[in-house]
């Protein structure tokens, strides 16, 4: 496909995004199945168009003049295909599929960083709404922090230390140039794609066919290894989902002791079982999913307590950026309902002296430090345990600064600790 094609086709897929409410990804593979011409190489740089016009919606909608899905793929392109402002433009000829040629806005705008007289939240692409958050979070870092959702994410890897060691990942994957992670000392990096390159597909390699590894943010890592999870513990993983961080636990405790993998959600649940089988995981038991009654029936004997809470998750903005766009208030209100739920049933598994781990993949204070607060003014034996007295226990590097200044809590974000945005609170039961 000619580049100015590339564009046209992005400006489809936006339509469908933008205007049909569709899944981003549902739409790139119809729009794949629908042009069976397209090769790998362009639908790489379609969707990387795509995903990087998202993620800057609200400063490309500044300066090309217009929040449509022509005005943010145009506005995106220099980037996205690694390519000058002017090349673009000649890319815009009307011909041979591409766009038709830019207005003169249009070429005004094109390539421009978002100008430091504009709205706060249009300079960080943060929805209008949840800017006061922000500012109540990151004051004069706000608008940096926003702008860091707007970069692509790199692919991190967790080293599967029940089936091989990081020397060795690395070396199986030395094509993709993969780095140690700074605070995981089971992590390895693979740098976000610039221009139109492609992320690999690290599913298809050998060592993850291996169980070698997961596709892991160092973030969820880190949130993991806080868990103070350990050999022959007992732990209650109490949103499992697709076993991310059960997996985790269960290579720090080397396979023994107990972890109970629970989910509400049948279908988020479903991967694990593939996934524990891989890895080589013997010591899960995963419970039906809604089968509450199995749940309580365990009662309160465990040392540890994982609440992976459902939010708003606006700490993973960088890989769903339409996301953003359609979180709206009354989706923060539920989540909150639903993590006060979560957080109450945890407390009545966690065995005296034990430990509940409170995470999310949110930045929005209402969902993290407001929710930590209410919690203890209703669970009366629980108290905080500072992060970085778990830090020093689970991990060799210094705890780092948590991105809202806090010691009792941590808040990791892309902008101050290169992660996805994650929540993680310490709370010890009193013996």
């Amino acid at each position: 496909m000619r580049p100015g094609a590339r564009i046209s086709a992005a400006i489809e897929v936006l339509t469908e995004v933008i205007e049909r409410h569709r899944p981003v990804s549902m739409a790139l593979s119809d729009w794949g199945k629908a042009h069976r011409f397209a090769g790998s190489g362009d639908r790489a740089a379609i969707g990387n168009l795509v995903y990087d016009a998202l993620r800057r919606r609200a400063s490309l909608a500044a300066a090309m003049g217009g929040d449509t899905p022509r005005a943010i793929a145009i506005g995106a392109a220099p980037d996205a295909l690694g390519a000058h402002a002017e090349a673009v433009a000649a890319m815009c000829s009307g011909e041979d599929h591409a766009p038709e040629p830019l207005t003169e806005g249009e070429r005004a705008g094109l390539g421009q960083s978002p100008a430091a007289d504009l709205p706060g939240h249009v300079q960080a692409d943060v929805p209008e709404w949840l800017w006061p958050a922000f500012l109540a979070q990151f004051g004069e870092r706000a608008v940096a922090e926003g702008q860091a959702f707007t970069k692509r994410a790199p692919a991190d890897i967790r080293v599967n230390t029940l089936r091989a060691t990081r020397d060795r990942v690395a070396k199986a994957l030395a094509a993709f140039g993969p780095v140690e992670t700074r605070y995981s000392p089971l992590g390895l990096r693979i740098a976000a794609p610039e221009g139109p390159g492609r992320t690999p597909n690290l599913q298809a390699e050998a060592a993850f066919q291996a169980g070698w590894l997961e596709v892991q943010d160092e973030g969820s890592q880190i949130a993991a290894a806080l868990s103070g999870a350990g050999p022959r513990l007992q732990v209650l993983d109490l949103c499992a989902g697709a076993g991310g961080k059960t997996l985790a636990m269960s290579a720090t405790m080397h396979n023994t002791g107990q972890i109970y993998a629970y989910d509400e959600d049948r279908e988020r649940l479903k991967p694990i079982f593939d996934r524990m089988k891989r890895a080589q995981v013997r010591n899960v038991q995963v419970l039906r999913a809604r089968d509450s009654a199995a749940r309580e029936a365990l009662g309160q004997r465990f040392d540890v307590v994982l609440v992976d809470a459902p939010c708003t998750g606006t700490g993973v903005w960088r890989r769903r950026p339409e996301a953003k766009w359609r979180l709206k208030p009354a989706n923060l209100e539920s989540r909150l309902t639903e993590q006060k739920g979560v957080l109450d049933t945890a407390a009545g598994h966690v065995k005296p002296g034990g430990r509940l781990v409170y995470v999310t993949c949110s930045i929005l204070p209402e969902e993290n430090k407001d929710q930590i607060a209410a919690f203890l003014q209703r669970h009366g034996d629980f108290q905080i345990m500072p992060f970085g007295e778990a830090w020093q226990a689970a991990l060799p590097t210094e705890p780092p600064v948590s991105a809202d200044g806090r010691t009792d809590t941590l808040l990791l974000t892309p902008a101050s600790h290169g992660t996805d945005g994650f929540f993680i609170a310490i709370l010890t039961r009193a013996a």
